[in-house]
């Protein structure tokens, strides 16, 4: 190579230097821990014993930068594979350690690392365009301080990149107990638009999605068809929802769009109205009684299509200690909850809609079991795996650990939505992908293995073998509410049906006719723990209103003069929740 070719190379490596320097750099955050720390932890997340939140996460990973003043600073990411919860460590050089439960506005954007800067740990929230540093754990009364004495489940800290989940006490069903909540909690007033999008949160996480043409209601309707009945009379009782082409009342069996709510539909029925073809069917349930076989059911369906759904536990349950139910070998009295704590500390359970995700809300619904209630009893279930306690995860992070032959509704990384009885298979394979899941007993309505329809679980039958519970007089027909999946053309719907009095029986009976492919309980006993709630669309306000399946469902909202403020959405709630948020 002569001087010339020497001269031209060079010029052209810093060329190639100039351009990578100034390119935007790409953010990577915490990756993924390698295969064999994984595998360490996945066989501390299998033991008897994990002890602790921390310990259950068999996908975490950390970063830690520690500074000239010997501030030691670590970022530990859940599952970095769903990037959405984060826990902190500011540990000085000397003193105790403090812990924040960090949660990203929008994960799919921001990557979280730490670096060291001008001797000093520094956290990095970056996006292919852009990057913001801060240290919020810096200064007398730090950014951190300010955000966790803020009577917000969600402080925005970091340019409003992050919140900090703060501890807060979960609205019961009791008007004082919410009117206590508002005045703890609610310093500005009553407003939900102030509490959620007005002087707390301000614009800041205010998102514009553009609009879509939607298809013709009447094309999904008739694609959902009728539920298999042998009659179909126009029934009075209608929902809470405002609905089109039901001004006369609603036939049975039909589905009716709901007004503004593109992709919601809503239908109702009474057990006894079902075909004989199926009720006739032997062995699969048991016979209904005249009181159940006359109560209506009030259904909601969405269409998958339009809509995403996560999962929010709330600030009491479901729980981490151990239920009384288990006994003999199912319960280990040495440890103090099945996956070996009793809190889960220091994450924090908040029971609220996150706030950037408010502006897409389209419905929320109450989820499964308390802990105490969440575990069997009787049956073989109730003797292994510490008596089954019903599994659940949020934003990637296991709360309590899934287990095989339960219910489980799941969404994956990518948004893909399922239900379906859970098997280790299944455990091996989506564990590392699942962004939330929620376990809750045994199956009413499983595919059939020969013929793929959907048939009663063979515990529909079983009260204490499939946990089934009753009413507080121990009465197994009960007010009752259940969720189920059908495909249509290779659609996904998801179902959630209000039974006014019923058994298993009855639901799988019901899910039967609605020709659902798979059906689980939800919750019972009141319409407190039944409650499901959608919000139309309405571009003349920003107030969110709430329409409810079942009217008496708006007793658990809170009144106030300027308006109503919707459970889960508007303030925190003891109890966990499942919403459904519209697509951008």
């Amino acid at each position: 190579m002569n001087f010339s070719q020497d001269c031209a190379r060079r010029a052209g490596g810093i060329s190639l230097l100039l351009m990578m320097l100034a390119a935007p750099a790409l953010a990577t955050g915490i990756e993924p821990a390698d295969d064999a720390t994984i595998q360490a932890q996945l066989d501390v997340y299998n033991s008897e014993n994990p002890g602790s939140i921390m310990a259950l996460q068999p996908f975490r990973n950390d970063m830690s930068a520690t500074g000239d003043d010997g501030l030691d600073v670590t970022l530990t990411s859940m599952n970095p594979n769903i990037n959405s919860w984060f826990v902190l460590r500011v540990q000085p050089e000397e003193g105790r350690a403090a812990f924040y439960h960090l949660e990203s506005t929008d994960p799919d954007r921001w990557q979280l690392s730490v670096e060291l800067r001008r001797g000093a740990p520094t956290l990095v929230i970056e996006s292919e365009d852009d990057r913001v540093r801060c240290a919020p754990w810096e200064g007398r009364n730090s950014e951190l301080d300010e955000a966790r004495a803020e009577p917000l489940p969600f402080a925005p800290i970091c340019d409003d990149t992050l919140y900090l989940r703060n501890r807060v006490s979960g609205s019961y069903t009791t008007r004082e107990a919410i009117a206590e909540f508002l005045r703890e909690n609610v310093i500005f007033g009553d407003s939900i638009v102030n509490l959620i999008k007005g002087t707390f949160y301000q614009d800041a996480f205010l998102e514009t999605s553009e609009e879509v043409e939607t298809e013709d209601v009447g094309a999904v309707v008739e694609a959902l068809g009728r539920a298999d009945l042998d009659r179909f009379p126009v029934m009075r009782a209608s929902p809470g929802f405002d609905l089109i082409g039901a001004e006369g009342g609603m036939e049975a069996g039909a589905w009716y769009a709901v007004q503004d709510a593109p992709g919601i539909y809503s239908s109702v029925m009474q057990p006894g109205m079902i075909s004989e073809d199926i009720l006739s069917r032997s062995g699969e349930t048991n016979w209904l009684d005249g009181v159940e076989s006359r109560a209506d059911v009030y259904l909601v369906a969405f269409d998958m299509s339009h809509f995403e759904i996560g999962y929010e536990v709330g600030t009491d349950h479901p729980s981490f200690e151990w239920s009384s139910r288990p006994h003999g070998a199912g319960r280990n009295w040495n440890i103090p909850g099945p996956d070996g704590f009793s809190r889960p500390d220091p994450l924090v359970m908040v029971g609220m809609l996150s706030p950037s995700l408010t502006d897409r809300v389209a419905a929320t619904f109450t989820g499964g079991y308390k802990r105490d209630h969440g575990a069997f009893r009787y049956g073989d279930l109730a003797t292994f795996n510490h008596g089954h306690h019903y599994g659940f995860m949020v934003n990637g992070t296991v709360l309590s650990r899934l287990w095989p032959g339960l219910s489980t509704i799941y969404v994956t990384e990518d948004g893909t939505f399922g239900m379906t009885t859970w098997t280790q298979e299944l455990n091996d394979e989506l564990l590392p992908h699942l962004r939330f899941a929620r376990q809750n007993g045994v199956a009413l309505i499983n595919p059939d293995p020969e013929t793929g329809e959907g048939v009663p679980g063979d515990r529909v039958t079983q009260w204490g073998a499939g946990n089934w519970s009753g009413s507080a007089d121990a009465q197994l027909r009960t007010l009752r509410a259940g969720s189920c999946l059908r495909e249509v053309n290779g659609r996904q719907f998801l179902l959630y049906a209000y039974f006014s009095t019923a058994t298993p029986s009855a639901m799988a009976r019901t899910f039967q006719a609605y020709q659902c492919d798979y059906a689980m309980l939800m919750d019972m006993n009141s319409q407190e723990h039944t409650y499901m709630a959608l919000y139309p669309e309405n571009e003349d306000s920003d107030w969110i209103e709430a329409e409810h399946l079942v009217r008496g469902m708006a007793a658990v909202d809170q009144d106030t003069r300027n308006g109503t403020i919707p459970r889960f959405v508007g303030f925190a709630d003891n109890r966990d929740f499942f919403y459904l948020l519209r697509r951008e």
